[in-house]
C-alpha cells in the first residue's frame, strides 16, 4: 500500500515538473525577442529564400540580434505583417513601401541599391507582332505583375496612359495580373499573352542567363527612371533598444562588401542610403490613379 502511495505521488511530482518546464519554456519564447524581415514576392520563391536567408544571417552576425526571414504570399500581406509588427524590416517595391511607411508610425526608408535611384520597368511583346510603340497594344491581350507592383502595374499603368492606352478599356478583355515579373515574362514567350510589363532588372537578369527566347518575345519600350525598391524599417529602437535601427542600416550598407556573391542575387553589388522623400513621385502617381486615396 504505501509502496502504491509513493509511485503515485512521484507520478504526480514528475507531471508538475513537466509543467513548469513547460510553462518556463513557453515563457522564454514569448521574451525572445526576434528581429524579422520580410519581402514582396517578385519572383522565384528558392531565389528569394537564399538571398534574404543569407542576408538575415549576416544582420544576426553584425547586430548581435536574433534574425528570421519570414516569407510571404503576396505583396499585401507584407504591408499589413508591417503595420502589425510582425514584421521589422521588408524589403518593399516603392509602392508597397509607399503603402507600409503610410500606415506605420515611425517607419523609415534606410536603404536601397544604387539602380533603384532610376528604376525602370519594361515592355515586352511576341515578336512576331512588330509591336513598336505603346500606342500598338490597342486591341492586345496583356498582362502586368502584381497589382501591387511598382514596376510591374503603377509605372506601366502610368505610362500607358501617357501613350494614349487605356488598360481597362482599349486592351483585349481586361489586363491579366501575373503575380510576379518572373512569370509575366514566360506567359509572354510561352504565347499565353501578347505583351506585358515587368522590372528591368528581371528581365535583364532572365536575359543574360539565357532563359528567355528572343526569338519569341522583345522588348519594345522602356520607362523613364523612377525609385523603386527599398528597405523599410519600422520602429524598432522601442522593441529592440535604442541604436537598434542605425545597427541595422549598417549591415544592410556593408552587406555588400562581405557577401558579394549573394549580393548578386539582388542584381547589385551593394546597398546605398535612401530616404522617404525619394518616393513621394511615387505616392504621387499612386494617388492620381486611384490605388491610393
Amino acid at each position: 500500500m504505501k509502496k502504491s502511495i509513493i509511485i503515485l505521488l512521484a507520478s504526480v511530482l514528475l507531471i508538475l515538473m513537466g509543467g513548469c518546464s513547460q510553462e518556463k519554456e513557453e515563457k522564454a519564447a514569448e521574451e525572445r525577442k526576434v528581429l524579422k524581415i520580410g519581402a514582396i514576392p517578385d519572383q522565384n520563391v528558392s531565389k528569394l529564400n537564399r538571398r534574404f536567408e543569407e542576408l538575415a544571417n549576416y544582420l544576426a552576425e553584425e547586430t548581435g540580434l536574433e534574425v528570421e526571414y519570414v516569407p510571404t504570399v503576396d505583396y499585401s500581406a507584407l504591408v499589413t505583417a508591417f503595420e502589425r509588427g510582425e514584421i521589422h524590416l521588408g524589403w518593399f517595391g516603392g509602392l508597397t513601401g509607399v503603402q507600409a511607411r503610410s500606415v506605420t508610425p515611425n517607419s523609415e526608408a534606410i536603404a536601397q541599391r544604387p539602380r533603384d535611384e532610376e528604376f525602370h520597368s519594361v515592355f515586352i511583346a511576341q515578336k512576331n507582332l512588330g509591336v513598336s510603340n505603346l500606342e500598338e497594344l490597342k486591341g492586345l491581350n496583356f498582362t502586368f505583375g502584381s497589382e501591387s507592383s511598382t514596376s510591374g502595374h503603377l509605372m506601366p499603368r502610368y505610362y500607358m496612359g501617357k501613350g494614349g492606352i487605356d488598360p481597362d478599356k482599349d486592351l483585349e478583355g481586361s489586363p491579366n495580373y501575373s503575380g510576379s515579373h518572373d512569370k509575366t515574362w514566360k506567359l509572354v514567350e510561352s504565347g499565353a499573352f501578347q505583351a506585358g510589363a515587368l522590372n528591368e532588372a528581371v528581365w535583364e537578369s532572365a536575359v543574360s542567363n539565357g532563359k528567355v527566347d528572343l526569338e519569341k518575345v522583345e522588348v519594345f519600350y522602356t520607362t523613364p527612371a523612377y525609385y523603386d525598391y527599398n528597405w523599410t524599417i519600422n520602429d524598432v529602437d522601442a522593441v529592440f533598444g535604442e541604436g537598434t535601427k542605425e545597427s541595422v542600416k549598417r549591415g544592410l550598407l556593408s552587406f555588400g562588401e562581405e557577401k558579394s556573391e549573394v549580393m548578386e542575387l539582388f542584381n547589385a553589388e551593394k546597398f546605398i542610403e535612401t530616404k522617404n522623400e525619394n518616393y513621394d513621385a511615387i505616392l504621387s502617381v499612386a494617388k492620381k490613379l486611384g490605388i491610393i486615396e
